[in-house]
């Protein structure tokens, strides 16, 4: 399945408890006539597939969705979903790269004080 948007919230990587578990979140906004706030999780080595990225990029990520079921101490059965991320490449990479880009000065080749033209 695959997902398309802009990144609307980059997260920093999470490390949980103490086995190097990894997990690095990111928010999209589709753009549809109801934009969707999608959270996706990137886990383990997935996380440094983020690096590079920035807020307001329009990319498509291809994901999984995972379930699990946990039963609770009182033995009350509860279920959750996960939006895990394993592929992420940006769209319309032309429009990125030139608002990323400084502001060039304008340069003359002509001596405008030269008083020797003919003209």
């Amino acid at each position: 399945m695959e997902i398309t948007g802009k990144i609307k919230v980059l997260n920093e990587i999470q490390n949980i408890g103490n086995n190097g578990f990894r997990k690095r979140e990111v928010v999209i906004t589709t753009e549809e006539q109801y934009p969707q706030y999608i959270l996706v999780e990137f886990i383990q080595d997935k996380c440094d597939l983020l690096n590079g990225f920035v807020v307001g990029q329009e990319v498509k990520i291809s994901i999984n969705l995972r379930g699990r079921e946990w039963i609770n101490p009182e033995g009350v059965v509860k279920y959750f979903n996960a939006i895990q991320g394993w592929r992420i490449e940006l769209l319309n990479s032309q429009e990125t790269i030139s608002e990323n880009l400084p502001e060039l000065e304008q340069v003359s080749f002509i001596d405008e004080d030269d008083s020797d033209l003919p003209f």
